[in-house]
């Protein structure tokens, strides 16, 4: 087994309805950085410098608002702020720059190596919205 095929994401919903199939043996990681009491009961373990930080979240959240208040469904507006604010590539640069970060994927990554089933989770639903676990689970295997 290659170690990207360790590495899976969720939502935390997901996993709380029964809606997707985690194998036993895996770790399952929350990638939050304020988890909330029902997210940290279903997670293992959670790597909060993993989540986006703070100022690229609030900003984000401020303009999926804004454009909700504009006229677009949520799912719209959450990809306008999404793109807007340049998300992806803030927050690959935060995985990049900040120590903390930094050394939670170097954690993550030797872990794969070292043949850990993991699987990422977060609070969003990927189906129509993008999100920084996916870009996580990206990066994640680029180190490998």
């Amino acid at each position: 087994m290659t170690t990207t095929n360790l590495l899976e994401d969720t939502y935390v919903a997901a996993l709380q309805h029964n809606l997707v199939d985690v194998p036993t043996e895996a770790t399952l990681v929350g990638v939050v950085r304020r988890p909330t009491s029902w997210f940290r009961t279903t997670v293992d373990e959670n790597y909060p410098a993993l989540g986006p930080p703070a100022d690229l979240l609030n900003e984000f959240k401020q303009r999926h608002e804004d454009f909700k208040m504009q006229g677009l469904c949520d799912e719209g507006a959450h990809n306008a702020a999404w793109d807007d604010v340049e998300f992806e590539k803030r927050y690959q640069s935060y995985l990049t720059e900040v120590v903390d970060a930094r050394e939670a994927v170097s954690e993550l990554t030797s872990r794969l190596r070292d043949e850990e089933r993991l699987v990422l989770v977060c609070f969003e639903n990927t189906n129509q919205k993008r999100c920084h676990r996916t870009l996580l689970k990206a990066h994640l295997n680029a180190q490998l």
